[in-house]
């Protein structure tokens, strides 16, 4: 098998690699994670950075630059809830993302609001990825987002 052939992999394992990927990253910044037995609160795990800073942590991962969304019920933007995004693209090494999830409090094309009021659809929050709008997503390149969540 080639390496990176992101393809072959079932959704449950790229979701699983993309929350382990993110945990390491989250050590080799110095940070201590912490995870959860159960994902029913729509935290995955939780971080305590260097100046002893505790973050909520949310997962999501796509091989696709498409939809990916966030149920507004589990998903309330506050300063402390972080979205970890990992894209994964065949023969490259996945890409993580850090969002502050008060960053989809103003939203625009990239960052959506959806209500569906009337609909069957519950509201949530989403990132609307196409691959003109991945140099706005740049701004939240994990390796440029993880120093700040120390800043003073």
């Amino acid at each position: 098998m080639e390496r990176y052939q992101w393809s072959t992999l079932n959704h449950l394992q790229v979701g699983r690699y993309a929350e382990y990927l993110v945990k390491m990253e989250f050590v080799l910044f110095g940070s201590d994670v912490y995870g959860g037995e159960v994902d029913d609160k729509g935290i995955d795990f939780v971080v305590r950075t260097q100046s002893q800073r505790y973050y909520d942590i949310q997962v999501k991962s796509a091989r696709k630059l498409n939809y990916i969304f966030f149920r507004k019920e589990t998903f309330q933007p506050r300063s402390n809830l972080l979205a970890a995004v990992v894209l994964f693209e065949d023969h490259e090494l996945p890409r993580p993302y850090l969002i502050p999830s008060l960053r989809w409090t103003n939203p625009d094309v990239l960052f959506v609001d959806r209500n569906y009021q009337g609909k069957k659809s519950k509201p949530e929050w989403g990132l609307s990825l196409t691959r003109s709008r991945l140099r706005s997503l740049a701004d939240y390149a994990f390796d440029r987002v993880v120093p700040s969540l120390d800043a003073d």
